[in-house]
């Protein structure tokens, strides 16, 4: 018999399934040399009439694998979202579907056992084969070559024909309302969402408009689209945020809540700003993502030391906790994931916030109106006046929230809030600076916590590394230890979209008071003295905190001296 036991099973199945009779069965046995599978297919295509997909079902039924049409398949700009497409290509494979934690996968080839392995360790998720004819699979690939990277061809193709290039300067019917343009805003969104971006920047020039992702804390360009199409999108994002579309010359801001345009069940949030620029008006976009849960306090980042001393800190009574660092720096995660903690029912929590970002059940979270005098001062008098034990104000900005904000932590409330500075000493300077006595600011102040965001080192591609000469210097100096450590793959690979990098981890620089700060605040003493205090009371400043996750294997030297500097 001609015919090996895989080769019988598909023929008994073709056979079951009425494609084929007992006549030609015995036939298919008989035929003289060794049928390979793809003799063996050709064989029942052409002689014995079984259509490829009769013969996927059979293949699939013998296998124990369920078969995928293909063909019918779409590929759209999510397909490659987890499995990069060069993979894809490589190793035939095609992503159709998740489900869950399952990620659906068509293979050509269901002999392959070590890919359905490296696919899952590659996204994190479990993998479900199908089985896909190997043609239609090269089929997909043939078309998708020429396509954008992005996943925007099909809308870009459309917005051209509809639109084409034309003269920038005419308006013709290029308008808000038209189905393209509606429908670029909501894939920018999307998209942006699937990537992981914090950020999506609208940014008109010349002769285009450029579209980019903030991604980990660094921006990539994703699109570009014609001159023409940037005032209609703009128009379109401020119709989505209720704002006025005649009003191109002031910035303005608003908020997108995606779940009323959007069908994929996205529940997320777009804080939007406007600003006029040299050739039109720019967007950017925050995602808050409701989704998005905090993150218990151990996982953002915290060394065994500066956890202890801060989960200490937000049980006191009463007394102020500031948090400070640039914008985009995890502070406002931080301050949920500590109210999260501290979050019982016997314990009334206020928030005042300008947006709020996340909901969490059983705090009193107020939206403030600027417009309406609603402002972070007046939210914290009423607050005064409704009985709370804990009270968050999303920043300090002015000498009025300032002393209010101190008032109301020598009054016996804990207060928590923001304020932009670039380490925990200089916050004294700038709250002096704001018109708050020292006195006032070392009697109420409990602790400052400074804080950054750096990238992870993706823990696939990581490469070992001696740190020698300079490098060696700046770990001895700041943490007295010199050994091993990581660096980035230049290459990367597809979990870290070949960047080197995933993910992020805060860095703090927790200055916590003692009598001796308390005396250097009173006697008004510079930041970097008052630095050298609160390091003899056992601070570790940001610079020595980047390079304990350096030598935690947790990010890489030059991603820690790029987001501080050395101190002094």
């Amino acid at each position: 018999m001609a015919l090996g036991k895989v080769q019988s099973q598909i023929v008994a199945q073709l056979e079951e399934m009425n494609r084929i009779t007992a006549e030609q069965r015995d036939a298919i046995a008989a035929t003289p040399g060794d049928l390979t599978g793809e003799a063996l297919d050709k064989l029942l295509q052409e002689e014995h009439r079984v259509t490829p997909f009769q013969l996927l079902v059979a293949k699939g039924r013998a296998l124990g694998l369920a078969p995928c049409n293909i063909a019918r398949f779409k590929v759209t700009s999510s397909t490659f979202e987890r499995i990069p497409q060069d993979f894809c290509q490589e190793n035939l494979v095609l992503p159709v579907g998740q489900v869950g934690d399952f990620l659906l996968v068509a293979f050509a080839n269901p002999f392959e056992v070590q890919l359905p392995a490296k696919i899952q360790e590659m996204t994190g998720k479990k993998v479900i084969r199908l089985l896909g004819h190997e043609r239609d699979i090269r089929e997909k690939f043939a078309k998708g070559t020429d396509q954008q990277p992005t996943g925007f061809d099909d809308v870009v193709q459309q917005i051209g024909e509809d639109f084409g290039e034309g003269d920038a300067g005419e308006d013709s019917e290029v308008n808000e309302e038209s189905g393209p343009i509606i429908q670029l805003a909501n894939r920018i969104i999307e998209d942006a969402y699937f990537a992981g971006s914090s950020d999506i920047h609208i940014e008109p020039q010349e002769k285009e408009v450029i579209v980019r992702f903030r991604v980990d804390g660094v921006c990539s360009e994703r699109l570009r689209l014609p001159k023409k199409v940037g005032p209609a999108l703009v128009a379109r994002l401020k119709i989505m945020c209720n704002l006025d579309i005649a009003e191109r010359r002031l910035p303005q801001d608003g908020r997108i809540v995606f779940k009323q345009f959007t069908k994929k069940g996205l529940d997320l949030d777009l804080r939007v700003s406007t600003a006029p620029l040299n050739h039109g008006e720019g967007v950017v976009m925050r995602i808050l993502d409701k989704q998005k849960t905090t993150l218990p306090l151990p996982a953002l980042g915290f060394t065994e030391e500066n956890l202890t001393k801060y989960r200490e800190v937000i049980r006191q009574p009463y007394g102020m906790i500031l948090h400070c660092g640039p914008t985009g720096s995890g502070k406002s995660m931080t301050l949920y994931s500590a109210l999260n903690e501290i979050n019982t029912p016997d314990v009334v929590i206020r928030t005042a916030e300008d947006p709020i970002e996340y909901t969490l059940p059983g705090l009193n979270q107020m939206q403030m109106h600027r417009q309406i005098g609603l402002t972070f001062a007046a939210a914290l008098r009423a607050f005064l006046r409704q009985d709370p034990d804990i009270i968050l104000v999303g920043e300090i900005r002015d000498k009025e929230t300032a002393n209010i904000a101190v008032e109301a932590a020598l009054t016996g409330h804990l207060l928590i809030s923001t304020l932009h500075t670039n380490d925990a000493p200089s916050t004294i300077a700038r709250l002096t600076d704001m018109g708050v006595e020292p006195f006032m600011i070392s009697s109420s102040l409990l602790c400052v916590c400074a804080q950054r965001l750096m990238r992870r080192v993706c823990k696939t591609c990581r490469m070992p590394h001696v740190p020698q000469g300079r490098e060696q210097e700046i770990l001895e100096k700041a943490i007295g230890w010199s050994g091993q450590i990581f660096k980035a793959n230049p290459k990367g690979c597809p979990k870290c979209n070949h960047t080197g990098y995933k993910g992020r981890v805060g860095i703090h620089e927790l200055m916590i008071t003692n009598e001796e700060l308390i005396d250097g605040i009173n006697k008004e003493l510079e930041s970097a003295e008052l630095k050298k205090i609160a390091m003899r009371g056992g601070m570790k400043t940001l610079h020595q905190d980047s390079l304990v996750k350096v030598k935690d294997g947790i990010t890489t030297l030059e991603e820690a001296i790029a987001t501080v500097p050395p101190d002094m």
